[in-house]
């Protein structure tokens, strides 16, 4: 406070009585209550604030898992790429059935020369005989057929005899005519030659 002297005339705020306070201008003394109010209130409502905070935080916190949980659980789980194979069943086909082997065509077989020269010998001592055979040769189209008497000895049987290969489906054929079941291949024969014998039933 300042001490240096007062210029104004004193009044009446001058006078004091003794045991009193100031006067006019200052404040009249604060109680203790007044004093320790906002300290009581900062007390109370900051742990209050605080309780709140806490409790809103611990909620949030209980709603929301983790980030990490949070993103494996909302990312959708990748499964490997499929594979073509793997994502549609491969169609089953059937095979076409194998072609059936190839059918060998029998060549056909050749036909007798009807044309060829047969000649019907008699080594029996039946009259007629070869001439009665040669008549069943060209009742069967044979068309060079001839009759004679055989002087070549006795046969074991009844035999057609031919000149080459190429005439034994011709003399199997007139032996098979007359029924006769010998037939042989002898190069000393022109054409084709038949001797009955004994065995030769017309």
């Amino acid at each position: 406070m300042s001490k240096a002297p007062y210029p104004y005339a004193p009044d009446e705020f001058d006078l004091v009585e003794p045991g009193s306070g100031p006067r006019g201008v200052h404040r009249a003394p604060r109680s203790g209550w007044s004093k320790a109010w906002p300290f009581l209130l900062v007390l109370v409502v900051v742990p209050v604030l605080a309780y709140g905070a806490v409790s809103s935080w611990l909620e949030l916190r209980a709603a929301d898992p983790p980030a990490t949980a949070s993103t494996e659980s909302s990312a959708p789980a990748q499964t490997p790429a499929e594979t073509p194979a793997e994502s549609a069943a491969p169609e089953e086909t059937t095979a076409p059935p194998p072609p059936p082997p190839p059918v060998e065509t029998p060549e056909p077989e050749p036909e007798p020369d009807l044309g060829t020269a047969v000649v019907v010998y008699n080594s029996t001592s039946r009259s007629g005989l070869a001439a009665s055979a040669a008549g069943v040769l060209e009742d069967a189209g044979w068309e060079a057929v001839s009759a004679a008497n055989y002087t070549g000895g006795t046969l074991p049987s009844s035999t057609v005899r031919y000149g080459s290969s190429e005439l034994e489906v011709t003399a199997r054929a007139a032996a098979a005519e007359l029924g006769i079941d010998t037939v042989e291949l002898d190069g000393d024969v022109d054409g084709i030659e038949v001797v009955l014998e004994n065995d030769y039933t017309p």
